[in-house]
């Protein structure tokens, strides 16, 4: 007789675990609380719909926190098998000049989403929707079912359960309790891939508000990442500053404030930027002295001329070193609802190699659900779809 897999929640790592496991040994149901399966990963979707990254794996790998965690499922189905995978279920793909992976326009979510889901169809998968998981009874899963009390038993249960963010998609966290009452350790969510906040003075807001900082390298605790960041009211945002979040998270949750330094101008050394700071300014005033010199944006004047003194800002050596390393103090993060992805969650000292929980047996975790982080770019996905691909494979024997 089939064993029978339950499966609650409907993202990526659910899709791709249901698609990838033996429908000859597994009779597999899935428990999606939403009317509509994938909801995160269409929100995700519009936003730029990259599915990976091209980057070789080696590198890939160092984009995750911690990176021993992910490597593993990555080098059981990396960037290139889930390209393969996708083409065989009809879905093209081209790599973008910033390497990240796209479906061929005009492939839009909801067809790469239909497209599993026709998978999904052929191997008899059960999908049952409006299914809310509220805990356990006994052994069974509790679901509350419009209005009805549902319980089931399966002889396995795959939680594959969104982290905090993006709350309307139905990735809202309540299943921490639950968890814990079956003293499984957890974290609290807290934003990744989010916005950032800064005191701004009130007198340089007009100036930057919704303007970007380009070709710039920002630095936290040590590590520099190129690329740039949009200003906002509220403080930064913007793929550069994504991929820093472990580092931002850390000083935050340490020190209650973060450091970040901005390489204004990448494309001169210090050296340079004080030659030309030095030279005759034939009657200009120091402002449109620097600004010229330098080919400066007037973004990054407004934060020159704000946030320095009179003696940084006038002093050609001082005024280099800022350029070159630009202090600014984040001091919060953006709420959790707007957050792109969180961190915490299961704690991964609770699960084995395999995802599955130490203190319950037959019961697996996957994907955001679990104490991962990565920046965006195509990494969240993949690891998500590996994580599934992975524990298919291991239920499979294979």
């Amino acid at each position: 007789m089939k064993k029978t897999i339950a499966i609650v929640g409907a993202g990526p790592a659910a899709l791709m675990l249901a698609a990838e496991l033996d429908a000859s040994r597994y009779e597999v149901s899935i428990y999606e609380r939403n009317q509509a399966l994938g909801r995160k990963f269409l929100v995700a979707g519009d936003g730029g719909f990259n599915l990976t990254h091209s980057e070789v794996l080696e590198s890939f790998v160092d984009r995750y926190t911690p990176a021993n965690f992910v490597e593993s499922s990555l080098r059981v189905f990396d960037n290139r098998a889930l390209v393969d995978w996708l083409g065989r279920i009809g879905i093209s793909t081209f790599v973008g000049t910033s390497g990240r992976v796209f479906p061929v326009v005009p492939t839009k979510p909801i067809e790469v989403l239909n497209a599993i889901l026709t998978l999904l169809d052929a191997k008899g998968v059960k999908i049952f929707k409006q299914h809310t998981w509220k805990g356990w009874q006994g052994n069974a899963l509790v679901f509350a079912a419009q209005e009805q009390e549902v319980l089931v038993q399966a002889d396995l249960t795959v939680f594959a359960l969104g982290g905090g963010s993006w709350a309307v998609t139905g990735s809202q966290g309540e299943w921490l309790t639950y968890f814990e009452e079956k003293n499984i350790t957890t974290k609290a969510l807290i934003p990744s891939n989010c916005a950032y906040g800064l005191d701004w003075p009130e007198r340089l807001i007009d100036a930057i508000e919704g303007q970007a900082l380009k070709n710039i390298t920002l630095a936290c605790a040590g590590i520099q990442k190129k690329g740039e960041v949009v200003l906002t009211r509220f403080g930064l945002e913007g793929g550069a500053l994504y991929a820093l979040s472990p580092q931002i998270r850390s000083e935050l949750e340490q020190y209650g404030k973060a450091t970040l330094t901005l390489d204004l101008k990448t494309a001169l050394s210090l050296g340079e930027i004080q030659q030309r700071l030095q030279k005759n300014r034939g009657g200009k005033s120091w402002g449109l002295h620097v600004e010229q010199q330098l080919n400066l944006g007037a973004v990054a004047m407004a934060l020159l001329r704000t946030l320095l003194n009179k003696e940084e800002f006038t002093q050609p050596s001082l005024l280099a070193q800022k350029i070159k390393a630009f202090p600014l103090m984040v001091v919060r993060f953006a709420p959790l609802d707007e957050a792109i992805s969180t961190v915490g969650g299961i704690a991964l000292e609770e699960v084995d190699d395999h995802f599955e929980l130490k203190k319950m047996p037959n019961h697996y975790c996957i994907g955001e659900m679990l104490d991962w982080d990565a920046p965006t770019g195509g990494y969240l996905l993949q690891a998500c779809f590996s994580m599934g691909y992975g524990l298919a494979k291991h239920l499979n024997g294979i």
